[in-house]
């Protein structure tokens, strides 16, 4: 099972240019609000049209600017899950399951198939309750079965957690990833919460304005992401522009440093992260003065911020990020940093 999606759009000034791979389960398409994610799904489902390029399912053509194929959504077998859920308000449950069965006329088929889908989405007892009856993981579950009972080939989740709260996201994470374990084809879920990406996908496709910045295996994306946008998309708080000084240093002029690396320096090198919590007081390597500045306190965590001895004045304090356990009683005059922490960012 296989997605290939080469596709160019405008709207306004705004370009879309994607082209991407997906399979073998869930990818996730993290980005930025507004840089594209929800625009390829509705390109991939049929909703929007492309300028140009080439949609391709599993060896089925879904869309050629070429060869002037634009199959409609109905026929290309594609499920899309909205971000309200798009339920109808005045269908009860078994009726708004029922409408992705519209096509299969025999109606002891349709039967089996809707208790199927109310077992395997814990909905039995729910039947007749309408969507404003249920609780926000039990509307999620109902638009998840309407999608699923017409068996498609593909799904398209967009922000499927951004209706819900807190505590309910986190509980539904788990279910939901383990039904899409079970479901067997691709997933292509578009979210800008890093949590949730690594959490669900098994690899990540990060987008900014447009373009396609990279597709890694989702720990490998966060051990090494690459460019400065998928270190910030990925969470890491000191990004900050860097010269190669040779293979394995780079200068870091704002700070003031020069750090030691594991990876090789390459040609082209424009910025280095550091995520909050790769400092140490007990690291050796990339040690220097630093001096303290402010502390915020997190539930769980303590929050840091510090400056380098040498640091420029117009550059912004750096983060340090600990477990409340394991805040020092005192500031340490110097810092640390691993080689292996040091992540290095290309344009």
């Amino acid at each position: 099972m296989s997605l290939h999606v080469d596709i160019r759009k405008r709207l306004g000034s705004f370009r879309l240019d994607v082209n991407l791979t997906a399979d073998n389960g869930v990818t996730g398409l993290l980005g930025a609000s507004g840089c594209g994610k929800s625009m390829t799904l509705k390109c991939i489902a049929g909703i929007e049209k492309p300028d140009e390029g080439r949609i391709e399912l599993d060896g089925t053509v879904l869309f050629d600017s070429a060869a002037h194929i634009n199959l409609p959504p109905q026929k290309r077998r594609v499920g899309y899950l909205f971000q309200n859920y798009a339920l109808f308000p005045n269908m009860t449950v078994r009726q708004n399951i029922l409408c992705g069965l519209n096509r299969e006329k025999d109606r002891a088929a349709k039967e089996t198939r809707l208790r199927e889908m109310l077992r395997l989405m814990q909905l039995e007892g729910l039947e007749n309750h309408r969507p404003a009856q249920l609780s926000g993981g039990q509307q999620q579950r109902t638009a998840l079965a309407r999608i699923l009972v017409s068996d498609p080939r593909l799904l398209l989740l967009d922000e499927p957690f951004s209706a819900l709260d807190g505590h309910l996201r986190d509980s539904l994470k788990i279910e939901l990833r383990d039904l899409l374990t079970r479901f067997g084809h691709e997933v292509l879920m578009v979210t800008h919460d890093r949590s949730e990406a690594y959490n669900m996908s098994r690899m990540i496709a990060v987008m900014d304005r447009g373009r396609l910045l990279c597709v890694k295996p989702t720990k490998e994306l966060f051990a090494d992401p690459g460019s400065v946008q998928a270190a910030i998309l990925t969470g890491c708080k000191n990004t900050i522009p860097a010269r190669r000084a040779d293979a394995r240093r780079v200068e870091i002029p704002d700070w003031g440093v020069t750090f030691e690396t594991k990876q090789e320096v390459r040609e082209g090198l424009c910025a280095v992260g550091i995520r909050a919590h790769y400092f140490s007081p007990d690291a050796r390597q990339n040690r220097f003065p630093v001096r303290f500045v402010e502390e915020m306190e997190e539930p769980f965590e303590f929050i840091l911020r510090f400056r380098y001895a040498g640091q420029k004045e117009d550059s912004p304090p750096i983060w340090w990020r600990l477990p409340k356990d394991k805040r020092p009683q005192s500031f340490p005059a110097e810092l640390g940093v691993a080689p292996a922490n040091v992540l290095l960012l290309y344009e």
